[in-house]
Parts: structure tokens; sequence; C-alpha cells
């Protein structure tokens, strides 16, 4: 099992077919000692794959994953310095302990999504409660958050404009003082 505390060295490769993203995963695994945390097709007849390690194997893992699926490509990401909320809200909803304002960013990528969670938990105080990469969603990923207002304003502004870098935000809103009939449907 993986120390999440630990974690300081991500890579995600996002494939439009699934056999080369199984041919680059083994090619990764052969080339350096990384672990990989995800490995799973997604909607639209994607695959994805999500590992970490030293910043030495990520990167000769993520080369290696970028060049055996070359033309497969939908999106990368190496990202040596990821803030410690984002890989334990991969697929989990972690409770709030404050209420006072949510965030979503919804993106049309699953890299985009964790690119922008992780800008937009470095940028406020926020506490990122849930990351959902693509099941279910054709091909979408959505980051959920928490915080004060201005905490909530200031990460999603950063979130944001990350996903508009690579012109993948799908949508996003701010919900001050959310009532509280929709916090078992958030959660």
């Amino acid at each position: 099992m993986i120390n999440r505390k630990e974690i300081v060295v991500l890579g995600a490769l996002e494939f439009s077919s699934i056999v080369a993203g199984f041919m680059a995963m083994d090619a990764m695994v052969k080339i350096a000692p990384v672990k990989i945390i995800e490995a799973r097709t997604i909607s639209s007849g994607k695959y994805l794959i999500v590992f970490t390690g030293d910043v030495a194997s990520v990167e000769y893992a993520f080369n290696k994953g970028c060049e055996t699926g070359a033309g497969f490509i939908v999106d990368r990401l190496f990202l040596p310095q990821i803030h410690q909320d984002v890989i334990p809200a991969f697929g989990h909803t972690i409770r709030p302990t404050s209420w006072d304002a949510i965030g979503i960013i919804e993106t049309t990528s699953v890299i985009s999504g964790i690119e922008a969670a992780d800008a937009a938990a470095k940028a406020g105080e926020v506490k990122i409660i849930e990351i959902r990469l693509a099941d279910g969603f054709g091909g979408k990923s959505y980051v959920k958050m928490t915080g004060s207002l201005t905490d909530v304003q200031t990460a999603m502004d950063a979130g944001t404009r990350q996903a508009k870098t690579k012109d993948t935000l799908c949508m996003e809103t701010i919900i001050p003082q959310p009532h509280s009939e929709i916090m078992p449907f958030f959660m």
C-alpha cells in the first residue's frame, strides 16, 4: 500500500487506444520501478495510467509511456510536486470539516481534472474532497472542494485557469452557503 502522504511525484497518461495503454504500461514498469496507482479503461474507449515513484523513475516511465503510445496520447501529466490532498481524493469522497462554500470544476479530460485539482489545492486553503475520473461521465472528470468562500474563489480561479490552458474546462461553479439538503447528494 502506498503511503499517500509520501507521494510527491505523479505521472499520468491518457490514451485513445486501450491496446496502446496496455503496451505503454508494460514498457513503463519494465524500464523503471514505478508504482501503478490506477490503470483502467475509461469512458469513450480510452485507457488511463496513473503512477508514482521517485522523480527519476517516474520521469523514465513517463517518457517510455509517451514513446510507446505515441500517436494515441490524449493527454499526459508529469507532476513532481503534487499537493498532498489530490491523491486521497481519487475516486473517494472525503468528509469536509466545513461547509461554508463548495466549488466544482468539470473538465473534458481526466488529466486536466487532476491538474485543476492540484492547482486549486495549492492556491487556496481548501479541502479537495473528491476527484472523479471519467467513470460514467463520457471521459470527463470533476473536482469538488470546500472551504471558506474566499478560499474557494481563490482555488477555483487557479483550477479553472489551469484547465483553460488546455481548453478542457467544461463548466465550473461556486455555491456559497450551500443548503444542508444537498449535502447527502454532494457527498
